[in-house]
């Protein structure tokens, strides 16, 4: 492909960022004064912090505090993390993603849409999962514990979104103490629907192990390599039921890649036996597709 043809997909993949983002920010935005404020949720991350401090200033200090003004504040050192140990053009997105979501929820009227809690905190929540999830899958994020949260996983190769999820509670204990046990609880409801929509959604830093049983593991090897980069073992076995000899390709590969991968492999060998397996740690050198594209 020449270079013009290069920069026309590279332009073409940064409007569909951008689009997607813009669109993620509306429905946080719209999320927030529907579910969140209209429901007294303090759902955790930067956006939690955010209402706990507005929510403080209205009830201790009387004083009505722009949601951008304190959500724009606190991502700072999220922020830095991100130019720092994650990627320029990935905290770039991320950034249009933090002012845009804040200046829709300074703008957009509070509107209830229920006044049943567990609705609210059911429903919010995996809203609040979906947005996140829009946003990781085009390479950015809704700020805040975000950042934190790719910067172990990127360093310490682990899904670390369930100690974000105790991040989170901490913030929410603070709410409770400050403001009232239900609604603390109400909010941990949501923060467990959000993080669960998230698992199931965003597979990138999961892994699942492949066994694959063929009489082409030279291919097999080359094919997984060639679709996502990742080594493999040649395994020397033995068929127990007619005693002839079987290779078996051992390797680990991302959640959101084994089923190309698996689909790859079927088409180099159509009879190859493949067992999949979910991974829950790894050690040692695994290749990372990088974040900041």
């Amino acid at each position: 492909m020449n270079n013009t043809g290069t920069m026309k997909n590279t332009i073409a993949k940064d409007v569909r960022r951008i689009a997607v983002i813009c669109f993620a920010a509306v429905i946080l935005a719209v999320n927030i004064k529907t579910f969140v404020r209209t429901g007294g949720l303090y759902p955790g991350g930067a956006t939690g912090l955010t209402i706990l401090i507005q929510t403080a200033g209205e009830k201790y200090f009387h004083m009505e505090i722009p949601y951008t003004l304190i959500n724009v504040l606190l991502n700072s050192i999220p922020v830095y993390i991100g130019f720092r140990y994650i990627g320029k053009k990935f905290t770039l997105y991320s950034c249009l993603m933090i002012v845009l979501s804040g200046v829709l929820a300074d703008i957009i009227p509070a509107r209830a849409i229920t006044n049943d809690m567990l609705l609210i905190s059911v429903f919010g929540g995996i809203i609040n999962g979906l947005v996140v999830c829009m946003c990781l899958m085009v390479n950015a994020t809704t700020g805040g514990t975000d950042f934190i949260s790719i910067y172990l996983s990127e360093k310490k190769g682990v899904d670390s979104w369930n100690l974000i999820l105790g991040l989170n509670a901490v913030i929410i204990s603070i709410a409770g103490l400050m403001f009232g046990w239900e609604k603390a609880l109400y909010s941990i409801i949501f923060q467990f629907a959000s993080t669960q929509v998230l698992h199931t959604l965003y597979m990138r830093y999961q892994k699942q192990t492949l066994f694959i049983v063929t009489d082409k593991p030279v291919e097999v090897c080359n094919v997984i390599y060639e679709t996502c980069r990742h080594g493999a073992t040649i395994l020397e076995g033995e068929g127990s039921y007619g005693h002839c000899e079987r290779h078996v390709v051992y390797s680990v590969v991302s959640r959101e890649e084994f089923r190309k991968v698996i689909r790859a492999v079927k088409r180099t060998d159509e009879h190859a036996f493949v067992n999949s397996l979910r991974t829950d740690e790894l050690s040692g050198r695994f290749y990372k597709k990088p974040t900041d594209e």
